[in-house]
């Protein structure tokens, strides 16, 4: 498959790309998941499946789907966000197979046709349970990456969940927020180059 920003952006790839979910590294990922969708009565994107699944030794924590999503939590979707991320992770030398994405606000908060927006409170709240049990599938966790305002709430829960794994806070990469100031993608490279050598 092509190794590049907005892959899933293409029919065929997008295709391809559904064709490879019933990895073994993604089936605990999935069932939650699934879980999530049933309990919150909306769509929860499935992990990507070239990354690492329940195998990966990164968690990276955004904020929640977009409003016009593939399916997937991706650093290949074709949005500006990911493909900031695609960059940054590259850049940092990052494995996909060490890394997973999810979501703080793992289900889909938009109605349809409606514009991006950010989590309520009530969502974030509700959103926080499931933490745990994300944990619970990634039994080789060395560090958790929470990228922007919604995912570094987490922190508190992270230190008592998963005490001693180290985590670390670094800018949301969308677009609009790392245009706003070199400062940005500066400390988002510094997280991630951070994390990555957590990892050697």
């Amino acid at each position: 498959m092509p190794d590049r920003p907005k892959t899933l952006g293409d029919v065929a790839c997008l295709a391809a790309r559904r064709d490879l979910l019933a990895g073994a590294h993604l089936v605990p990922l999935r069932a939650l998941a699934r879980r999530i969708a049933d309990e919150r009565g909306a769509p929860v994107p499935e992990p990507d499946p070239l990354d690492g699944g329940a195998g990966a030794r990164l968690l990276l924590l955004l904020e929640t789907p977009g409003p016009r999503g593939t399916g997937f939590v991706s650093r290949d979707n074709p949005t500006g966000t990911a493909a900031n991320l695609f960059r940054f992770l590259g850049e940092a030398g990052l494995a996909r197979i060490d890394t997973l994405i999810w979501n703080a606000v793992p289900w889909v908060i938009h109605a349809p046709g409606a514009r991006n927006r950010a989590p309520g409170r009530s969502e974030i709240v509700a959103a926080a349970p499931y933490l745990d049990p994300l944990l619970a599938c990634l039994p080789r966790l060395s560090v958790v990456v929470l990228a922007g305002r919604v995912a570094g709430l987490s922190r508190p829960a992270l230190q008592t969940l998963r005490p001693g794994c180290p985590v670390i806070a670094v800018p949301h990469p969308s677009p609009t927020y790392v245009c706003t100031s070199p400062d940005v993608a500066m400390r988002i490279r510094a997280g991630l180059a951070e994390a990555a050598a957590l990892l050697v």
